[in-house]
């Protein structure tokens, strides 16, 4: 396929603050393992960051800017944790690098889980 800028006045440029995502989240899975709440979590965390993907936003701040009650922000936060893709010691959190694979969603969590997540467990079964 050709592709060519449908608005090339439009051009977007690295801004001088930073912050612009990964491509490694989508081809490397990360956000596979991400729920909603969570992906929405990483993605206010990765803009607000400095160049050290460091930053600090109260939970009274982060839920009324993203429209989340305390339990889903704890639990984005614990699984943004869990997934090795940041770090947090209240205030201050670290957006971290994505040199690694993610760990895998364990199916005892329950949450909804991606086609391909569903499809890599099939795959993990067969002998």
């Amino acid at each position: 396929m050709h592709k060519h800028l449908l608005c090339p006045e439009r051009l977007r440029e690295v801004p001088e603050q930073f912050s612009w995502l990964d491509h490694r989240l989508v081809s490397n899975h990360h956000i596979d393992a991400c729920s909603h709440q969570a992906a929405a979590l990483y993605l206010f965390l990765v803009i607000v960051g400095d160049s050290k993907g460091l930053s600090y936003y109260s939970d009274a701040s982060l839920m009324r800017r993203l429209g989340m009650a305390e339990p889903l922000l704890d639990g984005a936060r614990r699984e943004l944790i869990s997934t090795g893709l940041i770090c947090f010691k209240k205030p201050l959190y670290q957006v971290l690098s994505l040199d690694t694979r993610p760990q895998k969603r364990e199916l005892s969590r329950g949450g909804p889980m991606s086609l391909g997540e569903i499809l890599d467990r099939i795959q993990e079964a067969r002998p």
